[in-house]
């Protein structure tokens, strides 16, 4: 079987028993065919002359019998049927044309221009023109040299139209909200229009003008009272419309394309190409967000009249078909095939029948069980069913409970005796830190502007000594330039031969060994401390300081 596309349920005779009206495109879409089920049986079968876009049923007037009509949107048209039978066709209004275009196609209808000149004149227009072109200079662009004169033989006698097909359609009621009630066709245009047809006359009641192109459209309340209309487009956004509005109320922006709209009471759901369901109120508030397993392939309504449950069904594309309310996931059903369309609703006389076509043109049909309900977290998705699970906590022990009674009777001695311990431990931790600073066993700089640290090495025996000072910038990504270092000393005891030299650039992170030699001068075995200050140019308190305490020489000692 070839793909199957827009299923509908309908009581097309007004025998009381529903049909099944679907959509087979034919082998490669090119054999397009309107059919009609009773049961899994082929009732009848009608050819189409161009692929099928969306197909309603809905009521048009109050004549008895009430059997419902059969819209087909296709192209440009709306084929409305009647008892299976064509009943009207109505076109959508053609769109201005360029008026350069048509003065370049009355020439070349005189022959007044050739066609390489007609080629070039278009595609100027085509670039700079608020009007788009018409279908037939876009397809004369697109021939090759040689079949351009047959093509302008051939099309310049006939008049320049511009028109516009058919993205979406749905219904609105009329006046009414009763399941029975007369029913407004509502299209959505390629041009990013939407217009309001009457039922009965097929004119256009309103008009709506949207920023983008129209996919997905969903529609409650009633024409002549109030009603909103939420259109999901190809932007990325969907909008809503109330009733006398011309553009948008309200913009819903989206991370990603929608691929479906369903409206679950006073929610409308929208699913995106990201493998996620968005919840968002009428105002545009986004108020849940549930991720999927897999690409969604197509969404659509559940409702159970009998139970008053509405949820969203969607069809992914591993196979499953999930049922959520809000985020709540119900049921998963698993199916062969990646299902493509879903239709919930009266099949035969059977009130709650599921009806799916999937990618390989399969169709499959369930029934729900009269004494079926939908229980909350009968899927998946949530929770692990082991987070529900009582953890096995042992019985309150001897030892525990005797020391529950004790903090209760004690509690304010054992909260002093904490404080206590809490002041002593933060006066030895600054005791240690004062020492720590006193003996510049690794001084660091006091301030965050220049984040420094300091490591002294003394090395030798005497009476020269080796000093090595480990300098590094601690700070995440800033370098330092134009430190100095200078060494403050006994020049009786000790002599350096550089007491005072530049740093060079510090990068973050690393440690820069900056390398001198002190010689003892004094023969009587005493030692002394040697001050290092670290300094900016220009600046006369030091950035940072340490203190070295020089060993006893030996060589003099000894001497």
């Amino acid at each position: 079987m070839a793909p199957l596309c827009f299923p509908a349920l309908a009581d097309l005779h007004g025998d009381g028993e529903y049909k099944l009206v679907v959509g087979d495109l034919g082998p490669g879409g090119q054999q397009p065919r309107l059919k009609v089920l009773k049961g899994p049986r082929v009732l009848t079968e009608s050819p189409l002359s161009e692929l099928p876009a969306a197909a309603v049923t809905f009521l048009k007037d109050h004549h008895e019998p009430r059997t419902p009509a059969l819209a087909l949107a296709s192209g440009p048209c709306v084929y409305v049927y009647k008892n299976l039978r064509p009943y009207f066709k109505f076109s959508l209004p053609p769109l201005p044309v360029n008026p350069l275009e048509e003065d370049l196609w009355d020439q070349a209808k005189e022959d007044r221009i050739d066609p390489l000149t007609l080629k070039e004149m278009l595609e100027g227009i085509r670039e700079k023109a608020e009007v788009p072109l018409s279908v037939q200079s876009l397809r004369f662009l697109q021939l090759e040299l040689s079949e351009m004169e047959a093509f302008v033989n051939q099309h310049k006698s006939k008049a320049i139209k511009r028109q516009t097909v058919i993205t979406t359609m749905t219904t609105l009621k009329k006046n009414l909200a009763d399941e029975d009630a007369v029913s407004c066709l509502v299209l959505g245009t390629e041009n990013r229009e939407l217009l309001v047809l009457d039922p009965e006359a097929f004119t256009t009641l309103a008009t709506m003008k949207l920023p983008s192109v129209p996919a997905f459209l969903e529609v409650s309340g009633q024409f002549d009272v109030e009603f909103r209309l939420a259109a999901a487009c190809r932007n990325g956004n969907v909008y809503i419309l109330r009733r006398d509005s011309k553009c948008p109320k309200y913009c819903i922006e989206l991370s990603a394309q929608p691929v479906g709209l369903v409206r679950v009471h006073k929610v409308l759901v929208v699913g995106s190409n990201q493998d996620s369901l968005h919840g968002f109120t009428h105002k545009g508030k986004r108020l849940w967000t549930v991720q999927m397993p897999a690409a969604i392939l197509t969404m659509n309504l559940l409702e159970q009249h009998s139970r008053g449950l509405q949820a969203v069904m969607a069809g992914l594309a591993n196979g499953e078909v999930r049922i959520y309310q809000d985020k709540t996931l119900l049921n998963v059903i698993r199916t062969p095939d990646a299902v493509t369309s879903l239709c919930f609703g009266r099949f035969g006389r059977e009130d709650n029948t599921l009806i799916m076509t999937t990618r390989g043109g399969g169709l499959i049909i369930k029934i729900l069980k009269r004494t079926a309900v939908f229980v909350e977290g009968g899927g998946e998705l949530g929770p692990p069913p082991a987070q529900a699970t009582k953890l096995s906590v042992p019985r309150k022990t001897r030892l525990y409970v005797d020391q529950t009674l004790r903090e209760r009777e004690a509690g304010t001695a054992m909260h002093r005796t904490f404080q206590t311990d809490l002041y002593l431990l933060r006066l030895r931790a600054a005791r240690a830190y004062v020492q720590a600073l006193e003996s510049s066993l690794s001084p660091v700089s006091a301030t965050a502007r220049e984040p420094l640290k300091l490591h002294a090495v003394v090395q030798g025996l005497g009476p020269t000594f080796k000093l090595t000072l480990h300098l590094q910038n601690t700070s995440a990504a800033r370098p330092l330039l134009g430190l100095l270092v200078c060494f403050l000393h006994n020049e009786a005891l000790y002599a350096l031969p550089r007491a005072f030299f530049k740093v060079p650039l510090l990068v973050p992170g690393l440690s820069y060994p900056l390398e001198t030699f002190v010689e003892s001068l004094s023969d009587k075995g005493i030692s002394d401390v040697i001050k290092v200050l670290v300094l900016r140019e220009g600046q006369s308190a030091p950035l940072l300081s340490a203190h070295i305490n020089m060993p006893v020489s030996e060589g003099l000692a000894a001497a």
